[in-house]
């Protein structure tokens, strides 16, 4: 029978969605039996909704244990079999063999269109009477409704944020949420109690084919769980779930009723992960919890974010508009310098290796330039939290000219202007392109005597902020660089090949008021190809850069040769450093 849609949220799906309860059992009737009438004891609405029980068959054992092992499996299948299921199909799987709790969580659901909803159970769970009214408010309300839908969310833990109060990241924050938060997002998968979104789990079983094909292990450096797969291996399937999730960026929904309640309870009876029973976890939500409406629901762009570490992340800083460099800016930590990055001609495999050395040092204040609305580094960088300019668009922003102009010529100008939004808000600003890596998060440079400089071997620009260098790099000063820029390059054959802001910013200095001081930063920048065999760096060095014409694969394998190539074979930081805030 095709399940009704009627329910109380304004939302409707385009067309009616199915839901499927897959609870995964192994040896704990008692276990079992309280978990299943939990779930047959909560309100469904008059929906149809399907169960599936998965269980597990007993490893193979001693002739001593065989007699006891068959009582207790027929025990179960005899109770499954009797028990009544009034709210849609039940259906019984009992495995011939003994798969174990991975198997038994990646082969529960293929999912056969998008409109397929599966909610995940272990057989020491407990559930409220509530947890459907909940689930359904979030498909319809995250899933269905556009204006809040994100492809990036995965699903949603009904279990406590308990398990994460020291984030997975280690030496991660501690959760921190007030009162009013009752949901936020944060990537980890919750397997006491998970709903699942069709595309992403596909996704994740496609991905986890290629790797274990491969001999690709789910390692993820800085990891509590990485821990967890070095002793248990393959009995557990997390691991894999949440080095999936990391490369991808996907987020996960999560509840926070206070009080150490929650809508989906685990008793941790003994199993895979608990020896002996540990008790329930949390507190069950139930009907005369009045304090809370679980269809008030906030808009997605209202909900806070977080990382494996539980540090805040910002999703959605784009800027098409001069104006709305600011907003960036508003969300920057003071006192620390702003790096102004450029993404032009770059390739994705480098700008995520510069990623992630800035999450390694803790560099949070950056700002990358992408070319243009076309570029895929805008749709991806953004969602993860990342801000971005669009130069293209904040040139026209502007400049009311219509005449075409380089993208050089437009990400000078467009510079220009960014430089004087990060000096009127404060920050010193560091000019920097994707072909270099800085190696330590605040390098202090013993320069007094100027605001403005410029190195010779890396070609950083600094820009000290300070009233002197508001006065000089003011409105005035920058529409003059501007209305200049393109007679600049195009009088120089090698500005306009391989010209870069600096160099630029340089040429227009010589018959104009701007100091630029220029040292001699060879003694703290490395030229990557100075690499030869098994060379290291110069212990003093703050940065590493290279030519721009040179070809990816000789950058790779110079940056691997020095320990700073720190991606994997997806493009993903093959570590979570966690810093605290």
């Amino acid at each position: 029978s095709t399940p009704t849609t009627h329910f109380l949220s304004p939302q409707k799906p385009s067309s009616p969605f199915t839901f499927t309860i897959k609870l995964l059992a192994y040896n704990r009737l008692s276990s079992l039996s309280r978990c299943l009438h939990s779930l047959s004891s909560a309100h469904y609405y008059g929906d149809t909704v399907d169960l599936h029980i998965f269980i597990d068959h007993f490893p193979n054992s001693s002739s001593s244990d065989l007699g006891r092992n068959l009582e207790n499996s027929h025990e179960i299948l005899g109770f499954v079999d009797g028990f009544k299921w009034v709210f849609g199909k039940k259906l019984i799987h009992y495995r011939t063999i003994n798969v174990g709790l991975q198997a038994q969580w990646l082969e529960a659901w293929w999912p056969s269109h998008d409109d397929e909803f599966v909610f995940v159970v272990e057989d020491d769970l407990e559930v409220s009477p509530l947890y459907y009214k909940l689930i359904k408010g979030l498909i319809l309300n995250y899933y269905y409704n556009h204006s809040n839908f994100s492809p990036w969310i995965f699903g949603a833990s009904l279990q406590r944020p308990r398990s994460c109060t020291l984030a997975p990241g280690k030496h991660g924050n501690k959760i921190k949420l007030d009162s009013e938060t009752r949901f936020f997002l944060y990537p980890l998968v919750g397997t006491w109690g998970q709903l699942l979104f069709p595309r992403p789990w596909k996704e994740f079983r496609l991905w986890y084919d290629d790797h274990k094909a491969k001999g690709i292990k789910p390692v993820l450096d800085g990891m509590v769980t990485t821990g967890w797969y070095k002793k248990l291996g393959e009995k557990i399937w997390t691991p894999w779930f949440i080095k999936f999730i990391h490369s991808r960026g996907y987020f996960n929904i999560y509840t926070n009723f206070l009080h150490e309640r929650a809508l989906s309870v685990s008793h941790r009876d003994p199993g895979v992960n608990y020896g002996k029973t540990a008790g329930p976890d949390s507190q069950l939500l139930d009907e005369s919890s009045h304090d809370i409406n679980l269809l008030d629901m906030q808009s997605l762009s209202d909900l806070h974010w977080y990382d494996f570490c539980f540090r805040r992340v910002l999703p959605g800083r784009v800027a098409k508009k001069l104006s709305e460099v600011s907003h960036i800016l508003h969300t920057m930590e003071k006192q620390k310098p702003v790096l102004l990055v450029s993404l032009l001609k770059s390739s994705q495999t480098i700008v995520k290796n510069l990623i992630c050395h800035f999450e390694r040092l803790n560099i949070q204040n950056y700002i990358f330039m992408v070319p243009n609305s076309e570029s895929d580094l805008l749709h991806d960088l953004p969602r993860r939290g990342h801000p971005v300019i669009v130069t293209e668009d904040v040139f026209d922003s502007i400049t009311r000219s219509k005449k075409s102009s380089s993208i050089l010529i437009k990400e000078t100008m467009v510079k220009a202007f960014v430089i004087k939004k990060c000096l009127e808000s404060g920050f010193d600003n560091w000019v920097i392109a994707s072909n270099m890596l800085p190696l330590i998060s605040n390098p202090q440079f013993d320069f007094t005597d100027s605001s403005f400089y410029v190195g010779k071997d890396s070609r950083l620009l600094v820009v000290r902020s300070s009233s002197s260098s508001r006065e000089v790099w003011d409105e005035r000063f920058v529409q003059k660089f501007a209305a200049t820029v393109e007679t600049l390059i195009s009088q120089d054959s090698l500005l306009k090949e391989n010209g870069n802001f600096v160099d630029i910013l340089e040429k227009f200095a010589e018959n104009h008021v701007l100091r630029l001081k220029s040292v001699n930063d060879v003694n703290y920048s490395f030229k990557l190809e100075r690499v030869h065999g098994n060379q290291s760096l110069p212990t003093n060095t703050k940065m590493i850069s290279w030519s721009p014409e040179m070809d990816i694969d000789s950058v790779h394998k110079y940056l691997e040769e020095l320990g700073l190539w720190i991606i994997d074979s997806d493009s993903s930081c093959k570590a979570v450093v966690c810093h605290q805030s």
